[in-house]
């Protein structure tokens, strides 16, 4: 007897249907799985025998072939225990296939027959619904993960004979329902406030600008004058993610396995902070088999590098095209997939490697040679896409020991709120979300100058060798400044605070 249970296969954050097939058969038992499976699909045999066995059915004493098509795509993980497991039953018509074309499973099954969760279940669930499924059957952790795909029936269960039930009498088990707008609403307390923050004006308006449009930011600054202090509280006056922005990083978050625990939806912006011994792969993702990396679990959200000059240089130039893109290409001998890398870089380093280069209260203990070997670790082109460049000094003796508090974050993260909403207006008709995705054409459009704020330009081009990249940076922070401010056009103070950003791109 011939039976087909249709699953799926991840292919970077996308996936591929791939059909089940089971051919149960004379000779001697054996059972065979064919189609590039990996290790866990090829143990997947034992798991559902003994599961099959232990949940009441019998398992044929026959010759059984699992053929997973398309035959030439790699299949890995121990999802497709359970379309194996009802393909088998209904090989040897112990029960009804007649909704095993029309549902999508994936599981893993135990030896006693139960399920256990899976990751990837919500690009499965997009594309199951893209493909015109009629539902998806998964484990029943996994079930509110899916259920926020609209338009696609999941059914969540926890074990391989509640599923058999499910098949007999489909209309005795309720589908899983989110609500998405209570998923979105139920935002965490991050528990880092910048009224925690004392002094350090200048920092502050510069996370805020941050904030609001989307720029990368570098603080430069002694031991202990607050630069990781202050990064660490950017994700708090980040607006909330929208509908969209949440499934693309819960998506992510999927496919690496780190929902587990998360609940269906994720509702924070990612914040990630990698040690500065991270490698190159780490970062933008790879692997055999390419997995999201660091990059990319931070879109829509913050990546922080702390101690930025400790890590290699080598590792920094992997940034690079990612900043100017917003998506990052691994390719490998057998595939090539993308991986979306839209994310706030922020750092903090010291001036030079004693720390104290041009602070008032230490002097510095390093030679010219070794400050310039310091930060020669950063490149010229990885620097130019940092918009703001922040020196944050040591507090004062009196600023340690005041004690009021400073603005909390709430009250930022409101402005920065306005002025997203105020640069969203402008980009209704585009595919961008801040002011940092925009291009070229877009500041020819929307960054027109005035003579005097253009004139002001000319002379920072010509002090700071500012490039092409860099003036283009400066206007896009320019703009954020005045939509901070709710102005229609950019004016000369808008171009001169945004000018005050760039004086770092070279410390020697």
């Amino acid at each position: 007897m011939l039976a087909r249970v249709w699953s799926a296969s991840l292919y970077g954050i996308n996936a591929v249907r791939v059909g089940v097939e089971i051919d149960v058969s004379g000779g001697l038992p054996a059972t065979v799985v064919v189609g590039l499976p990996d290790t866990a699909v090829q143990e997947s045999r034992e798991r559902v025998k003994a599961a099959l066995r232990n949940s009441g059915f019998s398992f044929p004493m026959r010759r059984i072939v699992v053929n997973l098509t398309p035959a030439d795509l790699r299949k890995e993980g121990p999802s497709f225990d359970l379309p194996i497991s009802l393909g088998i039953l209904a090989a040897s018509e112990q029960i009804n296939p007649q909704l095993l074309g029309d549902y999508l499973f994936l599981g893993e099954v135990s030896l006693d027959g139960s399920l256990r969760p899976v990751t990837g279940v919500l690009p499965i669930a997009a594309a199951a619904a893209e493909m015109g499924m009629t539902g998806l059957v998964v484990p029943e952790a996994n079930a509110k993960e899916a259920a926020v795909i609209a338009g696609l029936s999941v059914y969540g269960f926890r074990s391989v004979a509640e599923v058999t039930r499910f098949l007999d009498q489909p209309d005795q088990f309720p589908r899983t329902v989110v609500d998405l707008q209570q998923a979105l609403a139920s935002r965490e307390d991050v528990g880092l406030d910048l009224k925690d923050v004392k002094g350090q004006a200048h920092a502050r308006r510069a996370l805020e600008i941050a904030a609001a449009g989307g720029h990368n930011l570098i603080f430069v600054g002694p031991p202990g004058s607050g630069k990781t202090m202050l990064a660490r509280r950017l994700p708090g006056i980040l607006p909330p993610l929208s509908l969209p922005e949440a499934l693309e990083v819960t998506q992510i978050h999927s496919v690496a396995g780190l929902l587990r625990d998360r609940g269906q939806l994720i509702s924070q912006r990612p914040f990630r902070s990698p040690h500065h011994s991270a490698s190159g792969p780490s970062l933008v993702g790879g692997g055999s088999y390419p997995k999201p990396g660091e990059i990319s679990l931070a879109h829509r959200g913050v990546l922080f590098l702390d101690e930025l000059t400790e890590f290699k240089r080598n590792v920094l130039e992997f940034l690079r095209q990612p900043l100017e893109d917003g998506q990052v290409t691994i390719s490998r001998t057998r595939q090539s997939v993308e991986f979306p890398a839209r994310f706030t870089l922020v750092a903090s380093t010291n001036p030079c490697p004693c720390g104290y280069y041009g602070d008032p209260i230490q002097g510095c203990t390093c030679s010219p040679r070794q400050r310039d070997q310091y930060w020669a670790k950063l490149s010229g082109p990885l620097m130019d896409r940092i918009d703001l460049q922040v020196v944050v000094n040591r507090l004062k003796s009196e600023e340690i020991l005041q004690p009021g508090l400073g603005e909390n974050s709430a009250s930022v993260r409101s402005r920065v709120k306005m002025g997203r909403d105020y640069a969203s207006e402008r980009f209704a008709a585009e595919p961008i979300r801040c002011n940092a995705e925009m291009q070229r054409h877009h500041l020819r459009r929307w960054c027109q100058l005035d003579e005097a704020s253009q004139g002001l330009l000319e002379a920072a081009i010509r002090k700071l060798g500012l490039s092409a990249r860099g003036t283009d940076r400066i206007l896009k922070v320019a703009r954020t400044i005045a939509d901070l401010a709710q102005a229609d056009r950019i004016e000369a103070p808008h171009i001169a605070e945004a000018i005050q950003y760039r004086t770092i791109d070279r410390m020697t």
